[in-house]
């Protein structure tokens, strides 16, 4: 008998994978955590029944969340992770060499255990000299945090459980203190085809903190509709306006310096939402 995962994406539709194996799974003080090894996307990590990254696809979210803003900022030195306990994020934060340290904070220790594990080609970074792995509540340790980074990423799961509250306003202005003056923030906002209200309320939130406010897509086929989207937030830095010669060679499977600016150009009725 086959054995099939599906992620029940709304109460009427879901993506399915066949599975091959399951290696753990946990209640953890945080969530359900499930790594299966799928037919089709290889390893998988599940976090409370949603997928969260695949060997397959995973490199599309990590290099979006990380290439855009780095890229934008003119001198990234100081970056922070909030989530992001596969590591996925910290191995393409580690490809800047203008970056001296990257620090994760990941609520969820377990996450960071099993994805060394059984996803090493995501996670083989975080031992990294250049990376301080924090197991700590992301939300505190921004409300701690005053102009401390240059660059933040917040690569969390969807607005539940231990997440809610990275998709508030009052986060966002916490990110705002804890940047430094030219700082740069993104986060990814889940997907316009089932959330927009969600895309949109974080948008005007972010706008109302940072003076330059962008929504850029990208197409990652394991997570809910395949399009998703990211909010850059900045002091200063617009990702439209990087010079040609900010961009650097470096190694990418999705990222370039043209879809750098082509990612920000959005579909009509997702551009409707940032008006």
């Amino acid at each position: 008998m086959d054995l099939w995962f599906t992620e029940k994406q709304t109460e009427q539709f879901g993506i399915t994978a066949k599975v091959n194996k399951t290696y753990h799974t946990e209640k953890t003080d945080f969530q359900q955590l499930v790594m299966i090894e799928t037919a089709e996307w290889g390893n998988m990590l599940v976090l409370d029944g949603m997928v969260m990254t695949t060997e397959k696809d995973e490199f599309v979210y990590h290099e979006m969340v990380a290439h855009v803003p780095l890229f934008t900022h003119p001198n990234p030195k100081h970056v922070l992770v909030v989530g992001g306990g596969d590591g996925g994020v910290i191995r393409e934060v580690l490809k800047h060499k203008s970056v001296e340290k990257a620090t994760l904070v990941e609520i969820d220790g377990k996450v960071i255990e099993y994805s060394k594990k059984y996803l090493p080609d995501i996670a083989g970074e975080l031992d990294n000299p250049r990376v301080e792995v924090k197991v700590d509540d992301g939300f505190m340790h921004i409300a701690k945090s005053d102009k401390a980074y240059d660059v933040i990423m917040v690569d969390s799961t969807e607005p539940v459980g231990p997440a809610v509250n990275l998709f508030s306003k009052g986060f966002y202005a916490g990110i705002s203190k804890a940047l430094k003056d030219d700082g740069i923030f993104v986060a990814q906002t889940d997907n316009p085809w089932f959330k927009a209200d969600l895309i949109k309320q974080v948008y005007n939130d972010v706008k109302e903190i940072f003076p330059v406010t962008r929504l850029y897509t990208a197409n990652i086929p394991t997570y809910p509709s395949g399009l998703w989207t990211f909010t850059l937030g900045s002091k200063i830095h617009d990702p439209l306006k990087v010079k040609d010669e900010r961009f650097t060679e470096m190694e990418t499977n999705y990222y370039t310096s043209e879809l750098h600016f082509a990612s920000f150009a959005l579909p009509k009725f997702v551009k409707d939402l940032t008006t």
